[in-house]
């Protein structure tokens, strides 16, 4: 796994892309390809709330769009946008829908970082997140 400050970096700048007029939220996802490229994916919400995507999805069909069903790690940051425009980041661990997605596409012990500006972040797995998860290879 690459170095997860370098990832959630990368997950930030995915973040600036975010559109978030309803719910105020940025986010931003960074997702490693096991040989090393960095695929980004931002929320974009719509006002019909189930036409819109979230960041990791976002990344994720990006990814499979471009050829590419092998990961190693993703890295989300997400974000109140408050009116003044500052940002306040909040850990924003992967919604069900997001969990369900990555696992489609990724092995259990895929690596969750999830982080904030100020450095602190957390590591988990794909299978800490999604206990018993349905997996039609099971």
């Amino acid at each position: 796994m690459t170095d997860p400050g370098f990832l959630l970096e990368e997950a930030r700048k995915a973040r600036e892309n975010s559109y978030s007029p309803y719910s105020h939220f940025a986010v931003g996802a960074a997702l490693l390809t096991e040989d090393g490229e960095i695929i980004r994916g931002c929320n974009v919400e719509n006002s019909v709330n189930g036409a819109s995507n979230c960041a990791e999805r976002t990344a994720v069909f990006s990814a499979v769009a471009g050829g590419r069903k092998n990961f190693s790690a993703i890295a989300i940051a997400g974000a109140r946008v408050l009116p003044d425009g500052t940002l306040v980041e909040a850990f924003c661990p992967p919604c069900g829908v997001c969990r369900q997605t990555l696992l489609e596409f990724c092995r259990e012990d895929l690596s969750v970082i999830i982080g904030k500006e100020d450095g602190t972040y957390m590591v988990t797995t794909l299978g800490e997140l999604m206990p018993l998860a349905f997996d039609l290879g099971n």
